[in-house]
């Protein structure tokens, strides 16, 4: 599913109440009872909260469980990206949202911009879309693990790469700029660079190939492996010198499946680290090292900084990590980024929560079109206008006062004449 916040201006404080009602149920329940979900509302009006319920399930934030055994609702992901997103706006993180501009396997990229115009990408973790692809096959795992723990795990993994994106940035390393996080999103900066997966040539393909497996065996030094270091993952970006020489700078992006050096399989996800980088330039740059490694005994000899304890210390527990481990293991999510390109088609049993997914190539927090469709990098040239003022903005602080659906939909007017006179007054009255 794409994110759609055309309806997100419309939400009254009370609807907003009753949907933080349900995600709070849905700690505990699958279907959250409708009698909980009032009672954590605590709307004085009686009425109200079915009203609530009502408007929200309309727009898919919410949805009713077929042949459930008792009267109630589940949150959806619309519902989640809701919430979110408030979240963001309430602090000023995030001001509007334009075009997707990649899709992975468990998450989407999505462009959006702060007050200030600044653009910033939001990445929406969708931990549970593969599985829903694959249910035969995980028929024991979805008995024990329903949409509201894939809801949790995509939580850990936006939290954990959220984590390890803040320490990594300030040792240094080459990553985006951690900017925020609630829930299953993460706001980063945008970087003007374009996957290494779209390059087709380079001037020197031995600097590259030497600076990228220098970042492998720096961050093994800091006690960490990324697990899925592959052309997918890795953003060049060409950078002017002072002499006219441009030279290729990398950065590193993806963290939900990076492990520390203490895991029982380091070894091996330091190798394939490796094995990733030389099989991609052999075969898309023509260039093969003469030199052997770098090996994984040989990059822990030297430890410099142990990140992998300071992001455990930060509040990324090792159950939460061992959790998100285990999952990302019985799905294939650690290290098969290639097998699922960005832009392709998903699949048509995908279950889409009950939200209308329309294509209109991105949509603003007020629910205008955006007009320019960017599958790609963003790019912008001198003679065009930036992005940020294409996108239409919407400010939906609290204390402005938001429009009731109602207000948006009236009802028709009720009749106050009876019926046999408005047959008098037409003239055919018998």
């Amino acid at each position: 599913m794409k994110l759609n916040v055309k309806n997100i201006r419309y939400l009254t404080s009370d609807d907003w109440r009753v949907l933080t009602a349900t995600e709070m149920g849905s700690r505990n329940h699958e279907v959250v009872p409708t009698p909980l979900i009032s009672q954590i509302a605590a709307i004085r009006s009686g009425t109200g909260v079915h009203k609530c319920i009502s408007n929200l399930a309309k727009i898919g934030l919410i949805a009713k469980v077929r042949n459930a055994k008792y009267d109630g609702y589940r949150l959806t992901y619309g519902g989640l990206d809701y919430l979110a997103m408030h979240t963001h706006q309430k602090s000023s993180t995030v001001y509007s949202v334009g075009n997707q501009i990649g899709v992975g396997k468990e998450s989407d990229i999505i462009v959006c911009a702060s007050e200030t115009g600044r653009q910033l990408v939001l990445k929406i973790h969708r931990l549970g879309r593969i599985s829903f692809r694959t249910v035969k096959a995980n028929r024991d795992y979805l008995r024990n693990r329903q949409g509201a723990s894939w809801m949790y795990m995509s939580r850990l993994a936006a939290l954990k790469e959220f984590e390890f994106m803040k320490a990594l940035r300030a040792e240094g390393f080459p990553v985006p700029e951690p900017i925020g996080q609630n829930r299953h999103t993460v706001i980063m900066s945008l970087i003007d660079a374009f996957p290494m997966r779209q390059i087709s040539k380079v001037g020197d393909p031995a600097g590259l190939y030497a600076e990228l497996l220098s970042l492998i065996v720096r961050l093994a030094q800091h006690g960490l492996i990324h697990g899925d270091f592959n052309e997918f993952n890795i953003l060049v970006e060409e950078r002017e010198e002072k002499h006219g020489r441009l030279s290729l700078i990398p950065t590193i992006i993806d963290f939900p499946q990076m492990v520390s050096i203490d895991h029982e399989n380091a070894e091996y996800y330091f190798d394939r680290d490796v094995a990733c980088i030389k099989r991609f330039f052999d075969r898309r740059f023509g260039f093969t090292s003469d030199e052997p490694g770098p090996f994984f005994k040989d990059a822990t000899r030297k430890i410099v900084k142990r990140l992998d304890v300071e992001v455990q210390a930060s509040g990324f527990s090792k159950k939460m990590a061992k959790e998100l481990e285990v999952y990302m293991k019985e799905h294939g999510i650690d290290g098969d980024a290639g097998d699922f390109e960005p832009g392709a088609e998903e699949d048509d049993n995908e279950q889409d929560d009950g939200v209308e997914d329309d294509d209109d190539g991105g949509v603003a927090l007020q629910g205008g079109p955006v007009t320019e469709d960017t599958s790609g990098p963003i790019a912008t040239p001198a003679d065009e206008p930036p992005l940020t003022p294409q996108m239409t903005i919407l400010d939906i602080r609290d204390n402005d006062p938001l429009p009731d659906l109602h207000d948006i939909k009236p009802p028709p007017p009720e009749s106050t004449m009876t019926t046999k006179a408005a047959k008098k007054k037409a003239g055919w009255a018998i």
